[in-house]
C-alpha cells in the first residue's frame, strides 16, 4: 500500500506545489503518493503560480499539470502525512480534524529541519523570483529529511 502525503498551504499556488512536485521527485512512484491542496477557495482548479512553475523548471521539477484544490475533512482519511507550510494553515487544518489520529497526522514541513521551532515557509506570493527561490530551497531541504526519515524508518 502507498503512503499518501499532502502538502498544504492557503491558496495552493506557490508554496505546497512546489512541496508537492519537490517531494514527487525524491520519492518512489510506485511507494508514495504525494498530492497538495490549500486551506482557502480562492484558486481551486487554477494552475500554479507562474513564478512556482519556473522556479521549479529551473530545477528539472515539472508541476505545470498540478491544479489547486481546497482541503476539506475527508482528506484525513485519505492520507498518511498532512505537511502544513505555515503556522496558520496548521491551526485551520487541526480546526478540521474529527478525531484526535487525525491531529497525529498534521506536522510544521520546517519542523523537520528545525524540530519544534515552529517556523513558516514565508508565501512568496506578494515577492519577487528571489522569494521563490528562497521557498524552493527551504522546501528541498525539508523535503531531502522526509525522504531521510522514510529510508531509515520503511
Amino acid at each position: 500500500m502507498k503512503i499518501k502525503i499532502l502538502m498544504v498551504c492557503l491558496g495552493n499556488i506557490c508554496r505546497s506545489p512546489l512541496a508537492e512536485g519537490i517531494l514527487k521527485s525524491k520519492l518512489d512512484p510506485n511507494k508514495f503518493i504525494v498530492s497538495s491542496s490549500g486551506t482557502s477557495n480562492y484558486h481551486i482548479g487554477g494552475s500554479p503560480d507562474q513564478r512556482s512553475i519556473q522556479v521549479a523548471q529551473k530545477y528539472n521539477i515539472d508541476i505545470t499539470d498540478q491544479k489547486a484544490a481546497q482541503f476539506i475533512a475527508s482528506d484525513f482519511d485519505t492520507y498518511d502525512l498532512i505537511y502544513a507550510m505555515d503556522n496558520s494553515n496548521y491551526q485551520n487544518i487541526l480546526k478540521l480534524a474529527k478525531k484526535d489520529q487525525d491531529k497525529t497526522k498534521v506536522k510544521l514541513i520546517l519542523n523537520e529541519l528545525y524540530p519544534n521551532d515552529n517556523l513558516d515557509v514565508p508565501d512568496p506570493y506578494y515577492g519577487g523570483a528571489q522569494g521563490f527561490e528562497d521557498v524552493f530551497q527551504m522546501l528541498d531541504k525539508a523535503c531531502d529529511m522526509i525522504v531521510t526519515q522514510f529510508k531509515e524508518h520503511h
